[in-house]
């Protein structure tokens, strides 16, 4: 099975430092430097992971995004330049990799087979719900995320309380799903299954995605964060 999106961790350690500062010097995210030939990174073994391993590591993408969300907001309560482009840029992103990829992967084949099981069924229900409403605070921060949307003062609020309530909602929903809804799924299903689910998440990812998959995604969000400045990760280091 193609691991290509496993394999762009390889960031981490198994990049050259040479692929490294000339990946900089570039200006280009390090996630995408790695890549070679097919897209696999070299001296990596292929790596078999699980669907919520998977689930876990988009939370990480969402993560980012929400980093930039927050930058918006400091900038529009500070009365900086609203970065809308980046804004608007990380809206569409949340709607086709989080909501109608992510999301529809946990609705169609996890949150089912809880409620089939009658487990969770309280948490499953309110997951359902906020996956809900976050669309349609996305719907509202897509639709004033522009030139126009941050000139009139009721607009540019509510732009910010829009993102504010995504992050508030998506914090804690993420965080319950990495705790406690994701470890028990694997005892709802069988190995074969669970490898099967594997597959198909795969498969799914690159229908939509296309060969890159994953590492294409990171890669987007790396744009958007160097966009407002956050791309490099030693700034949010505590000095002294």
């Amino acid at each position: 099975m193609d691991r290509r999106r496993r394999d762009f961790l390889v960031v981490a350690g198994g990049l050259s430092l040479g692929t490294v500062a000339g990946a900089a010097a570039l200006g280009r995210p390090v996630e995408a430097a790695g890549k070679s030939g097919g897209g696999k990174a070299r001296g990596k073994p292929d790596e078999d992971i699980s669907p919520p391993e998977d689930l876990m590591r988009e939370h990480g993408v969402l993560n980012r995004i929400l980093l930039i969300y927050e930058e918006g907001i400091r900038r529009g309560g500070a009365k900086q330049p609203f970065p809308t482009e980046t804004v608007a840029g990380a809206a569409d992103l949340v709607r086709r990799f989080v909501e109608q990829y992510h999301e529809k992967l946990e609705e169609d084949h996890l949150f089912p087979r809880f409620e089939k099981a009658n487990r969770l069924v309280d948490l499953v229900g309110t997951l359902r719900r906020q996956h809900q409403a976050g669309r349609g605070l996305t719907e509202t921060i897509a639709k004033l995320a522009t030139p126009a949307g941050v000139q009139a003062a009721g607009d540019r609020q509510k732009l910010l309380d829009s993102m504010g309530a995504f992050i508030r909602m998506y914090r804690p929903h993420e965080a319950r799903e990495d705790t406690v809804l994701f470890p028990a799924f694997r005892s709802l299903v069988r190995p074969k299954e669970l490898a099967e689910l594997g597959e198909r998440f795969e498969d799914e990812e690159h229908e939509l995605f296309g060969k890159e998959g994953f590492e294409g995604v990171v890669a987007q969000v790396a744009k958007l964060e160097q966009a407002v400045g956050l791309y490099d990760l030693d700034q949010f280091t505590p000095r002294g």
